[in-house]
């Protein structure tokens, strides 16, 4: 229905009504005679009218037949509600006589007549116009759904059946969506810094290799932009190597899964047999002519993390992402956590251990909001959670302030409502709690009824887990005397469970999170609960009893569930390695006779980043050379290193 129709039928119907409300007012009650005379003479009293005005009317104004019709339509059904549902239900016939048969001159001399009505009607008020109009509003849109749906609906029995599973589906979908504002690093340094200081500090690190830069020929291409990553201008083009497919749709979840291209299918094969002789050199040479193969991505970050390089491995690890998120669907919306690509698939792995390096590395950067993105990313792509973001969500949103949201992912991610069950959770609840409590007093507004206190929280803490206060002891460490005292008590004595998994969960947790503990307020509160849990164990000894029933009920004795997550994966020490040791356990010995580096000449018409070698590990410098998007700048300042490398091959020739 057009916006100018819909407006004459809610004239008709509101000046319909006033008419009705005049009537009522003015009109004198009918007596039994006249009722009887209406009966009796019925057909004939609404036919003379009719009659007579046909036979007076001029022939000129049979063009507005319709207007008229309309009006004496809506005024013969002034019934009450049900006059109104008759209107609606002729209305798509009204519709289409209107555009069929009137012209529109017409319409403009029915606007002045209704024009004149309004303008003599005394009862037209605004007050008496504004209340019909939105209660015709409601009924034309109640009609016009119960015309498209006559009769009882009857899926709605079946729809309340699964209402609570959709709601849980709902929360969790909502809880894990992605803010793609803070994705970036670069953003958050911003916010927490300043521009200028970033801005500056860019600046200073491009002044530095600017001579380098002149020689370079400018890239003729521009970048896909994507949400995970800013992408350099010296990487090379996407290749369209690496694509993604839909599996199904099923529960309102989207399955799919990357698919490999033939040429990407022979780099692997390339790769799987260079990993298979520890052949480093093989696994360099590979990006020479793919530039975009994501597991020599992978292993070249891994090497150069143990190496010191972390600058490299960290641009490795987002040259890897970039060209996994060039190759989504277009129905793939990770954003919206409705996307799922499970991990049993091989060729979904990278991406998931692209992002858990990627999110460790934003963290070591101090971006704990871009890190807790990325893990509300990895959690919402596979139910699963293969990489445990389960188990360093809470730490990112202690570091980055979300506290709110941390109890809300508690209380809405699973409908059990069995997260506090866990180590992290239950201490870094009674954490947030803490701090709510501690925003709630500076605001000087009233505390929220039924919450309990960071007090009680971390009381029950220490009753589900207390092998966790002697790992935190040791690895803060806390010094205080009076710690030595509350680990004498036998309920604080051991760091073993005895239940495999769930002390594997408590390692991963002191491992992550022990920094947080560092803090003087939440010593001093763990310290005051601990001591308020041995007064009431001497007062109450089944209370033990009654928590390590709720220990044995929620984790398993027979075998580590988690032995898939490694501890060192959650640590914040960087692993590294002597270089001796990295190139006799990594490289073949082949390697080493490559010292000239012949075969690896870079591509011209690529733009190159060039690098300084100065102070830096050798072996890692001569692995960085082989990569096709380096440059050092050496072979556009001058001829001198085209004359070493021609008398070196001529010294090679006479020999």
């Amino acid at each position: 229905m057009s916006a100018r129709l819909l407006r004459k039928v809610l004239k008709e119907q509101s000046a319909a009504q006033q008419q009705q409300l005049r009537r009522q007012l003015a009109g004198p009650p009918v007596t039994e005679k006249k009722e009887e005379q209406q009966l009796n003479n019925g057909d004939e009293s609404e036919e003379s009218p009719d009659s007579s005005a046909h036979s007076s009317r001029n022939p000129f104004d049979l063009l507005n037949d319709h207007d008229h019709d309309d009006d004496l339509g809506f005024e013969s059904e002034i019934a009450g509600e049900s006059s109104v549902g008759n209107i609606d239900d002729k209305e798509p016939s009204m519709v289409k006589a209107t555009l069929n048969t009137v012209p529109s001159s017409n319409n403009h001399k029915a606007k002045k007549k209704k024009k004149k009505k309004t303008k003599e009607d005394p009862f037209s008020t605004s007050e008496n116009v504004e209340k019909p109009m939105n209660v015709m509003l409601q009924n034309l849109s109640l009609d016009v759904n119960s015309s498209c749906q006559p009769g009882p609906i009857k899926a709605a029995k079946p729809a309340n059946v699964k209402v609570g599973d959709s709601l849980v589906k709902q929360c969790t979908l909502s809880i894990l969506q992605v803010d793609p504002k803070f994705l970036s690093a670069e953003n958050e340094l911003r916010r927490i810094f300043g521009s200028k200081v970033v801005n500056s500090f860019e600046k200073s690190h491009q002044t530095g290799s600017s001579r380098h830069i002149r020689g370079v020929r400018r890239g003729s291409h521009n970048h896909r932009k994507t949400i995970l990553i800013s992408p350099s201008s010296h990487w090379p083009r996407w290749d369209g190597s690496l694509s993604m497919e839909l599996l199904e749709t099923r529960d309102g979840y989207h399955y799919f899964r990357y698919v490999h291209s033939s040429s990407y299918g022979q780099a692997q094969s390339a790769f799987e047999a260079a990993k298979a002789i520890h052949d480093l050199n093989g696994i360099a040479s590979i990006l020479l002519y793919h530039p975009y193969h994501i597991d020599s991505l992978i292993t070249l970050a891994e090497y150069f993390k143990f190496s010191g390089e972390h600058q490299m491995s960290t641009d490795a690890t987002a040259k890897c992402l970039y060209a996994l998120e060039c190759a989504w669907h277009p129905m793939f919306s990770p954003l919206q956590a409705n996307c799922q690509l499970k991990y049993g698939h091989d060729t979904n792995k990278p991406l998931f251990s692209t992002l858990f390096t990627h999110m460790k590395n934003m963290d070591r950067r101090g971006c704990h909001r871009s890190a807790l993105e990325i893990c509300k990313l990895l959690l919402s792509l596979d139910s699963d959670d293969p990489m445990g973001a389960m188990f360093c969500i809470d730490y990112y949103s202690l570091r980055a302030e979300e506290y709110t949201w941390l109890e809300r992912f508690a209380e809405e991610y699973r409908s059990d409502n069995s997260l506090w069950l866990f180590p992290n959770f239950s201490y870094s609840l009674a954490i947030c709690r803490f701090y709510l409590e501690h925003e709630v007093c500076s605001k000087e507004t009233d505390t929220e009824i039924g919450k309990a206190t960071s007090t009680d929280l971390v009381k029950q803490a220490l009753m589900l887990h207390p092998s966790v206060l002697k790992k935190l002891v040791a690895k803060v460490p806390f010094t205080d005397q009076v710690w030595t005292n509350i680990l004498k008590h036998s309920f604080f004595v051991s760091d073993q469970t005895g239940i495999p998994s769930l002390d594997h969960l408590i390692n991963i947790y002191v491992e992550r999170s022990y920094i947080v503990w560092r803090l003087p307020d939440l010593q001093k509160l763990l310290k005051d609960c601990a001591l308020l849990v041995i007064e009431t164990l001497e007062h109450n000894r089944t209370d033990a009893k009654d928590w390590a029933c709720v220990r044995k009920e929620a984790f398993s004795f027979e075998k580590n569930e988690y032995c898939h997550l490694l501890v060192s994966d959650f640590s914040d020490l960087v692993p590294t390695m002597p270089p001796d040791n990295l190139q006799n356990f990594l490289v073949d010995p082949r390697m080493r006779e490559v010292q000239n580096g012949d075969h690896i000449a870079n591509r011209p018409g690529r733009e190159h980043a060039p690098r300084d070698v100065a102070n830096r590990n050798a072996l890692a410098v001569l692995f960085e050379s082989m990569l096709p998007w380096i440059d050092y700048g050496g072979r556009g300042d001058g001829g001198d290193g085209e004359d070493d490398l021609r008398d070196g091959h001529e010294q090679d020739d006479e020999d």
